[in-house]
């Protein structure tokens, strides 16, 4: 494809955000390009079925290029067998890498250094980043969960409401205009709802039936049917906690409950990493409806690597890119694209560093559109709380999606006054996140082992035996029938909740590029600080582990959750403390907790009222130059309370509609 092919808009990224806006202008009849840094949309999923099957550890990132996972022979200085991130192409951060944070050959991300003296308390401890995500065709669409839930009209006023965080823009109005949008994102995606079993919680926040979820408003297609697990939850009857009822829901999700364009879900577990059906929405749908257009291309392989600006006008005037034909090949050659509008949606990561290493330009030596010196700040996640347990009589879990149903009725209110809100997602795989299962608990029986804690003598915090089988001694060895009964006897009843709590942007939470580490194709690599740095985080922790206890007692469950050992903060690199922390609470106890990662990277380049305080105008356009915008995950400016992909979704038509009426 020739270079000099005239385009109305170039676009950066071809996840979910980038796909819904190339589609829109194409349907509009734009001319539009996108420039992929991954491979190719294969023309069929089975090599990444394979290299998921065939891989050890079952994580988000495990099926997809470039490979993570026995890439390089194993050491004992690098067990996992990760690759050098200088040696590849397009290397991304994994969940593998969490545990080599501190490793600048084997973790994509180089981590800024831990500050002297810093203890388990310490608000400006720095820890791993907990999530990860794609790049490659599709983005990480291919590895989302699915969960499809609309945010709140409270989540957009944090700072008014509650005094923490921020507010979003034009926060009187900007629920009410994207909703709309909301509803465009829902049918491109194909969400499978129960309306009629969510009212109460749009009841319970006084939201406008006749402009939100109300008696009109309908799903594509009917909810996914609830598992035994959610029974389970369903009942609980007027709980209360800490002002507000606790109740479940079923979970709206992008999943095909009837047959339609894509095949019904055939309640495989693995939605995380890989719908072997395509019955989960992923990008790749919205990709092929802009290519049939005839108005968009996509060029893979093509990494952007530098924004060049107009000297005399300050816009964007192109994009520069290096281009390689091999995985992990050398550079195959370099080039530019021009375009009258561009758009970046390179997720909370990579659009950052494309910004700040784009640095040549006269008057934006700190980066493109970073004149405030928001580019790359106030990165964010859902921080999880996980508890796990047995419930006293079987509910199958490890069938059909991850989670159908969750807890949404506490993600705001009064308690909202005294730490982070969250929602609670009901899972269904077992303890596979909570202890690696099946696999912990097979190994614990064959080899006498109790990492499980279900076969030995441990104690949970009210001194109860956790021991799964009081007949069995401590540390049995089993065969035969006997392993078999035990093992059915605890995969059947396995129960985990996960706490998804807000965390507040802090602008010390950051991205920037690495002044000395870069990738195959001599690009700086990402250089992160990241930090829970409020105690107004901390204690939603604490309620999140009261509450788990609570429901449990009232269920029946026997809880199981490990209490983490104290975090470490010096000495041997790889006994660093990646993701623990500890919070002395109001009566003086000590917590230890552990937290995970949610998969939602948000911030970075937020938008905002305030051209001193954010990267981006409501418009997802940037303040300093009037033909680039930015879409994704990255304009937001707080995570909020619900998971936040139908967002990213309905604020990328929104993105689209602006730039139209721009073109126009």
């Amino acid at each position: 494809m020739s270079d000099s092919k005239q385009y109305d808009v170039v676009i950066v990224g071809a996840g979910i955000a980038g796909a819904i806006v190339a589609y829109q202008l194409g349907k509009a009849g734009k001319k539009v390009l996108i420039l992929e840094a991954g491979q190719a949309i294969p023309v069929d999923r089975s090599g990444y079925m394979k290299t998921f099957f065939m891989a050890s550890a079952k994580t988000p990132e495990s099926p997809y290029p470039p490979t993570t996972q026995g890439a390089v022979p194993s050491t004992s200085s690098n067990p996992l067998g990760l690759p050098d991130p200088a040696n590849e192409n397009t290397p991304r951060y994994t969940v593998l890498q969490i545990a080599s944070w501190r490793k600048s050959d084997q973790c994509y991300f180089d981590y800024t250094p831990q500050d002297p003296g810093v203890t388990g308390t310490s608000l400006n401890a720095k820890f791993a980043f907990g999530s990860s995500y794609e790049r490659i065709g599709g983005g990480t669409t291919w590895h989302w969960l699915g969960t499809s839930l609309r945010l709140f009209p409270e989540d957009f006023k944090l700072k008014t409401l509650y005094n923490q965080g921020v507010d979003w823009p034009n926060i009187d109005t900007f629920y009410d205009e994207l909703v709309p949008y909301y509803e465009q994102a829902t049918a491109e995606i194909n969400v499978s709802g129960d309306e009629d079993k969510l009212q109460r919680v749009y009841r319970q926040y006084n939201v406008d039936p006749s402009g939100d979820y109300g008696e009109n408003y309908t799903y594509p297609m009917p909810g996914i049917t609830q598992s035994l697990q959610d029974d389970l939850y369903n009942s609980l009857n007027n709980l209360d906690y800490e002002g507000n009822p606790v109740y479940v829901t079923p979970t709206p999700q992008a999943r095909n409950s009837l047959p339609g364009e894509r095949r019904q879900c055939a309640g495989n577990t693995n939605c995380i990493p890989i719908c072997p059906i395509q019955a989960k929405y992923d990008a790749t749908v919205t990709i092929g409806r802009a290519l049939q257009t005839g108005n968009v291309d996509i060029l893979y392989q093509h990494v952007a690597s530098n924004i060049v600006l107009d000297p005399q006008t300050k816009q964007v005037s192109s994009i520069e890119y290096i281009k390689y034909d091999v995985a992990n090949g050398p550079a195959s050659g370099t080039g530019s694209v021009s375009a009258s509008h561009f758009v970046l949606a390179a997720h909370a990561i990579e659009t950052p560093k494309l910004l700040l290493m784009s640095n040549k330009n006269p008057g934006f030596e700190n980066g493109v559109a970073n004149s405030s010196d928001q580019v790359g700040r106030n990165l964010m996640d859902h921080i999880m709380y996980l508890g796990w347990g047995l419930s006293s009589d079987p509910i199958y879990p490890y069938r059909g999606p991850l989670s159908t149903s969750g807890i949404e009725s506490l993600r705001d209110g009064d308690l909202r006054n005294e730490h982070s809100t969250y929602r609670v997602e009901i899972g269904n795989e077992g303890w596979q996140w909570a202890a690696n299962d099946p696999g912990t608990t097979l190994a614990d029986f064959v080899f006498g082992q109790n990492n499980s804690q279900t076969n030995g003598d441990s104690m949970n915090e009210q001194g109860l035996p956790l021991r799964f089988n009081s007949e069995l001694p401590a540390f049995s060895k089993l065969f035969g029938e006997e392993l078999v009964n035990t093992l059915n006897g605890i995969y059947t009843r396995q129960t985990r909740l996960g706490y998804l709590i807000e965390q507040l942007p802090d602008p010390d939470n950051r991205v920037q590029i690495s002044p000395t580490l870069t990738d195959n194709l001599g690009l700086p690599r990402p250089m992160v600080t990241y930090r829970l740095a409020s105690d107004y985080e901390r204690k939603a922790f604490v309620s999140a582990k009261k509450l788990t206890t609570e429901l449990f007692d009232k269920l029946g469950v026997t809880e199981y959750t490990q209490k983490p050992s104290a975090p470490i903060f010096d000495g041997d690199p790889d006994e660093v403390t990646s993701s623990q922390f500890q919070y002395t609470d109001e009566q003086g106890e000590t917590h230890n907790f552990t937290f995970y990662g949610a998969g939602h990277i948000v911030g970075t380049y937020r938008m905002g009222d305030d051209r001193s305080t954010s990267v981006l105008n409501p418009r997802q356009q940037s303040w300093d130059h009037d033909n680039l915008f930015m879409v994704g995950s990255g304009v937001f400016p707080t995570i909020a309370t619900g998971n936040p992909t139908l967002t990213i979704a309905a604020l990328a038509f929104q993105a689209a509609d602006n730039l139209l009426s721009d073109l126009s």
